[in-house]
């Protein structure tokens, strides 16, 4: 159990890293390291705890939308990260495509490397 949340949380880290090099919006300021790592932490807690709830409570959104707008509540759990974390973003567009990086990233790192 604990050997998986910890691949989970450096898939996210390494996610995370990945996307700021990819996305010019997103950026994590000095010491990099770290601040990733905090950064994946912070996003692990949300999307464990906090993203269930805003999924329930958007459920007609999703269902209107076929699940799109499930795209808007990933973006909006990012920009909670970056409030609360050294994580930088500049636009809403930056937070939707980042998003959109870490999940892929983040599924593919977990499904080469299973715990």
């Amino acid at each position: 159990m604990m050997a998986r949340f910890l691949a989970r949380w450096l898939f996210n880290a390494v996610a995370i890293y990945l996307t700021t090099l990819i996305i010019k919006g997103i950026q994590v300021p000095e010491p990099v390291a770290v601040n990733t790592i905090i950064a994946a932490l912070i996003l692990g807690i949300v999307n464990a705890f906090i993203r269930p709830i805003v999924l329930v409570l958007t459920l007609p959104a999703n269902i209107v939308t076929l699940g799109l707008f499930t795209l808007v509540v990933n973006t909006v759990m990012l920009y909670l990260v970056a409030a609360v974390t050294p994580l930088q973003i500049a636009t809403f567009w930056s937070a939707f495509i980042g998003a959109l990086v870490i999940a892929v990233i983040s599924i593919l790192l977990g499904h080469i490397f299973r715990p």
